[in-house]
């Protein structure tokens, strides 16, 4: 090989080690954080938040929650709204989903499940919370809307267990969902309510209250299923999310939030 080219491939080979250089670069470069949009029942929706705001600390993905009834998410799901994931109050919508092909059975889980309480905001009022719901006298309860909401619809199962649907179906405050539902009772708009547990506990640092928790035999296991949506397959932020409730560390900060 003569001098001249032997430079020549000197100085090509040197031209190359920069562009080397940088393709290792960009390889070694974290993925842009990106925006989910997740659907969240409305019981779950505090919790969400705060487990938003610790993935997005962990990941810098941020996570938009919109909360809402699980029967009103289904129906803006099934109509095209851009929902990237779903936490739903219950195991049925998000299976169904998946069946529509809406969904990624693969990333479906059980994230919490939850327990039904009778309270009033009147420190009194519920002194034998089983006694009240069997015979006592109920003026008004609040309960979720049970064809939108899946504590609504463990209120009328325990209803219907005791026998009492019919004689209290005129006396109901129906909310659209339980956050409506628990704001009835925490307005004293209705003095009792059968809300979610997790509800009660916040409720409970405003008005202390008093309460007692419906036997879980009393109504269906309400089991709480999240699934990843089909808008949200390629966002890492709404599939890195739905891993992170899965970690210990979720799983905790669920439970301190009243779910079981």
């Amino acid at each position: 090989m003569s001098r001249n080219r032997f430079v020549g491939l000197l100085l090509a080979l040197a031209g190359l080690l920069p562009i080397a250089a940088q393709a290792q670069a960009r390889a070694r470069k974290p993925a842009a954080p990106m925006v989910a949009r997740v659907a969240v029942a409305s019981n779950f929706a505090d919790a969400a938040k705060q487990l938003a705001a610790a993935y997005g600390m962990q990941s810098g993905h941020r996570i938009e929650v919109s909360a809402a009834s699980t029967g009103k998410l289904y129906a803006q799901i099934r109509h095209g709204a851009p929902f990237d994931a779903l936490l739903s109050a219950d195991a049925e919508t998000p299976r169904m989903l998946v069946e529509e092909g809406l969904a990624d059975g693969d990333t479906l889980h059980d994230y919490a499940i939850g327990r039904l309480v009778l309270w009033s905001r009147d420190p009194a009022r519920v002194k034998d919370g089983e006694a009240l719901l069997r015979k006592g006298e109920v003026e008004r309860l609040a309960i979720a809307n049970p064809e939108l909401a899946p504590y609504g619809a463990a209120a009328r199962e325990s209803l219907d267990y005791l026998r009492r649907w019919e004689e209290l179906r005129p006396r109901l405050v129906l909310g659209e969902n339980v956050g409506q539902a628990a704001q009835f009772v925490v307005s004293g708009a209705a003095p009792l309510g059968l809300l979610p547990r997790s509800l009660v506990q916040e409720a409970r640092k405003t008005h202390r209250g008093s309460g007692w928790e419906v036997p879980a035999s009393w109504h269906a296991p309400i089991v709480q299923s999240a699934v990843l949506l089909k808008r949200g397959e390629r966002n890492p932020a709404a599939r890195g999310f739905l891993m992170y409730l899965q970690s210990p560390a979720a799983k905790q900060r669920i439970r301190a939030f009243g779910y079981d």
